[in-house]
């Protein structure tokens, strides 16, 4: 790969979108260009969860303003990521292709889990080093993620639906402030953070940490007030809590630090935080920089020195499903081999397809019969790090089309995915057993393909012979002529 030292993090969040990008000097990230819009996307859900016309198109005027500082950069440069709004929008999917349209690069819609690794990997390189167990909390605007970690590990993770900006809107319509809707929004939060007392309790963590948009705006309020002499204490939310009562609307708040694109959210970021400290019995919360947008920096680095959290991930899973990984690595060379023969330019695809062929079988680990199914339902539902939530749907959708009945796939090029998986998986039936395979050819050919083996090795494999005869059947019906030459 060419020495390309920049590279950017985009963080589409629900309430900010922010862009980093950073030059790589000596294996350390130097800053170089930080942009900040405020766009409070997850605002723009509207009652059954749509994402309106109006919040889609100051979104897409967004990204616009970021593209311009992304044009010089390649593919491998850029990793955007989505959040919590762009996981619950019933239209996320219709909007996507616009957004990335806009922003000139693939945006990835990643999953609560994977939200809170990342956080953690970015909180976690700007934090002094420490072996202690550390807690962080970011509340965001859509969803609030909980990390229990130790130096550069996340131990324990977990995202809940609370967000700064979903909360305010819920509780505080009017930006209104009374002692009757602060403690609804305090005890609906308490709620929804209960099922995670055990695991997030102070019993399993030294310190804790907040980082991004509302912990630092609460932090800068109480430090510019004499409120706390540090971060977010316990004592200081107490004296916040009487002064926003004492105001009356968010409108009327007026201490030091407050920062006019906060106050529109900081009834509900208060709120939560407040629900936060009594559920993991905090007393004293540190406050740091590193957050979401740094971890995908980190991640990012990381995948360019081949060093790909995706791989542990594959493998460990692999592992807890007791996948028989000679017959996977078998499956996954021949499937990436007959897929490079067909096409060369999706190497997005090209990786999900190795990765599915790699867990092709862990639904066995439910059932042997209709594997496939429960294979593509484990991929699609899993917490997997390190992967966004299109990249575990096209996994899916592959391991699902394995075998049985053939539908048409998402886009014209997972066809050749589908097929390259097909018959790996056809031509190492026997598994250990298998024959020798002999030099294989696939090409396509107007409208279908065309798969070359040495006749002699096939007249040896009657089975092998039958197998194809019956795939090509498959694949006729499905309007994908597939012709076996025997040459």
């Amino acid at each position: 790969m060419p020495d390309r030292p920049l590279i950017a993090a985009v963080d589409l969040g629900s309430n900010s979108f922010r862009l980093q990008v950073i030059r790589v000097v000596s294996g350390s990230p130097r800053p170089v260009t930080t942009l900040k819009e405020t766009v409070r996307l997850g605002a723009g859900l509207d009652g059954e969860g749509t994402l309106t016309a109006a919040a889609q198109d100051e979104a897409v005027a967004a990204l616009a303003r970021f593209a311009p500082v992304l044009a010089e950069l390649g593919p491998d440069q850029v990793r955007a990521v989505a959040t919590n709004t762009f996981r619950v929008a019933n239209n996320a999917t219709v909007f996507l292709p616009r957004a990335e349209a806009a922003l000139g690069f693939p945006i990835e819609i990643i999953g609560g889990r994977e939200e809170a690794r990342l956080i953690y990997l970015g909180a976690a390189h700007s934090l002094p080093s420490s072996k202690e167990r550390r807690l962080v909390v970011d509340i965001g605007g859509g969803s609030t993620e909980l990390i229990v970690g130790r130096q550069f590990t996340p131990l324990c993770t977990e995202s809940v639906p609370l967000g700064s900006v979903s909360w305010s809107a819920r509780f505080f319509p009017d930006g209104g402030l009374s002692e009757a809707r602060l403690r609804e929004a305090e005890l609906a939060a308490r709620s929804a953070l209960q099922p995670f007392e055990a695991d997030f309790g102070k019993a399993h963590w030294q310190s804790s940490i907040g980082t991004s948009g509302t912990a630092r705006a609460l932090a800068d309020v109480l430090e510019a007030n004499g409120l706390s002499s540090r971060g977010i204490s316990r004592s200081g939310l107490g004296q916040l809590r009487q002064a926003l009562l004492r105001a009356g609307h968010i409108d009327h708040v007026k201490l030091a630090g407050i920062r006019e694109d906060r106050r529109p959210v900081m009834g509900g970021g208060f709120a939560i935080m407040a629900a936060v400290f009594d559920a993991f019995g905090i007393e004293q919360m540190d406050i740091t920089f590193g957050a979401l947008r740094d971890g995908v920096m980190y991640d990012l680095m990381a995948r360019r020195r081949a060093v790909d959290v995706r791989d542990r991930t594959v493998a460990a899973f692999a592992r807890h499903c007791r996948v028989d990984g000679a017959q996977a690595e078998r499956v996954a060379l021949l499937a990436g081999s007959l897929f490079d023969q067909v096409t060369s330019d999706e190497p997005a695809l090209r990786r999900s397809l190795a990765d599915a062929a790699l867990l092709h079988e862990v639904g066995v680990s439910i059932a042997q019969a209709d594997f496939h199914k429960h294979s593509a339902y484990l991929l699609r539902h899993a917490d997997l790090a390190g992967f966004s939530l299109p990249e575990q749907e096209r996994m899916a959708v592959l391991v699902s089309a394995q075998r049985g009945v053939l539908r048409v796939p998402v886009s014209p090029s997972m066809w050749h995915a589908v097929l390259a998986l097909r018959l790996a998986t056809l031509l190492y039936r026997a598994r250990a057993a298998s024959p020798h395979l002999p030099s294989l050819a696939l090409a396509t050919t107007g409208d279908g393909y065309c798969l070359t083996l040495p006749s002699r090795w096939l007249d040896q494999q009657p089975v092998i012979r039958f197998a194809l005869n019956e795939e090509a059947d498959v694949w006729q019906k499905a309007g994908k002529p597939l012709r076996i030459q025997a040459v």
